[in-house]
């Protein structure tokens, strides 16, 4: 990895101004000292009619957002640019346009104010969301990450030392949450309406085959396809069958999902000897999830980390921690370093 000039002498106050812009969610932090002082997000509601996210019209609302919320960010902050000691960047990973706007930004604002430039894994970021308030995981720690493009089991050696033990080998959690949602006729982003039929259902009504990979490996496409085809053979029989059942699929496939993450996590943490246990990323709000995870806490003596649920979906807070913990280990990227859409853990 290629750093820049600067050379690390942290300073009385370290203020950095981090940006993220991964997707589509375009978000903008300052953090002082390792004190979060703001932390704005502007999401795009333009893919809704998609039924998912479109790239281009991502990166052109990110294009339109990213003045507003970086000022906002400095306002808020009362951070004004010349007090400024690092800026920081999601390099991946992520959209490819979405990210480069995001990096264009930051690197022409290092550039502009000659000012050391950090580049952060979004996925690392999302673990390190835990560290922006109290209680705080001790090390080491396994944290399942899940979201819309990633299902990871990771131990947590130290801020920036981790280790993916596991991880999907075709879809991810989050997108399975989505898919099965739009198929069901529910509005994208699908995962929260489940979670929340969910709550009224029966898990035991139906049932849905899990795939078993070996190790600590996930696979979500097969349970994609049987629950589509679910659905064919009953809405054959009846027409209807979605909307007069719909609270019932909802919460059987959910518990489905959430049994196939917990089995690799007890497995991951039997293995491993490691009772610190957190989970992060967009699903990581999931109710369910949630609530399962406290009761297999209550089982094994775990001691369980949830992150608040504005961590949880992206966000600049947790780019400006984990930039934060860079800053002070001095691991300064070069202005020529480009973002990376299949960056996978640099820590």
């Amino acid at each position: 990895m290629n750093y820049s000039r600067h050379t690390f002498k942290e300073p009385a106050t370290v203020n950095i101004l981090a940006v993220e812009s991964s997707c589509d969610d375009t978000s903008a932090a300052v953090i002082q000292n390792g004190k979060i002082l703001s932390n704005i997000v502007a999401s795009q509601s333009v893919h809704e009619k998609y039924g998912g996210v479109v790239p281009e019209l991502a990166s052109r609302a990110h294009q339109q957002n990213i003045v507003p919320v970086i000022h906002q960010a400095l306002s808020e902050a009362n951070i004004a640019k010349s007090m400024l000691t690092a800026v920081a960047f999601t390099r991946g990973p992520g959209l490819l346009g979405s990210l480069l706007v995001g990096a264009s930004f930051i690197k022409s604002m290092a550039y502009a104010l000659d000012l050391p430039l950090l580049g952060v894994d979004h996925m690392q970021a999302h673990i390190l969301a835990h560290f922006i308030d109290d209680p705080q995981p001790q090390f080491p720690f396994i944290c399942l990450t899940v979201s819309g493009g990633h299902t990871q089991i990771v131990k947590v050696n130290s801020h920036l030392d981790m280790e993916v033990l596991g991880e999907t080998q075709d879809d991810a959690v989050g997108e399975a949450f989505d898919k099965c949602a739009k198929l069901m006729g529910l509005p994208y982003p699908g995962g929260p309406y489940i979670d929340q039929l969910a709550q009224a259902g029966n898990s035991e009504r139906f049932s849905f085959p899990a795939t078993r990979m070996p190790d600590l490996h996930y696979s979500f496409s097969g349970i994609k396809t049987a629950f589509l085809n679910f659905l064919k053979k009953n809405e054959r029989m009846s027409p209807d069958f979605i909307e007069e059942n719909k609270a019932d699929i909802a919460a059987s496939l959910q518990s489905t999902l959430i049994q196939m993450l917990l089995e690799k996590l007890r497995m991951a943490a039997q293995e491993t000897g490691i009772k610190e246990i957190a989970i992060a990323g967009g699903v990581s709000a999931n109710k369910g999830l949630r609530n399962a995870l406290k009761e297999e806490a209550e089982k094994y003596d775990w001691n369980v980390y949830l992150p608040k649920m504005e961590y949880c979906t992206d966000n600049a807070a947790m780019i400006a921690m984990t930039a934060y913990y860079q800053y002070q280990a001095g691991k300064f990227l070069d202005l020529r370093a480009d973002p990376d859409a299949r960056l996978h853990f640099m820590g």
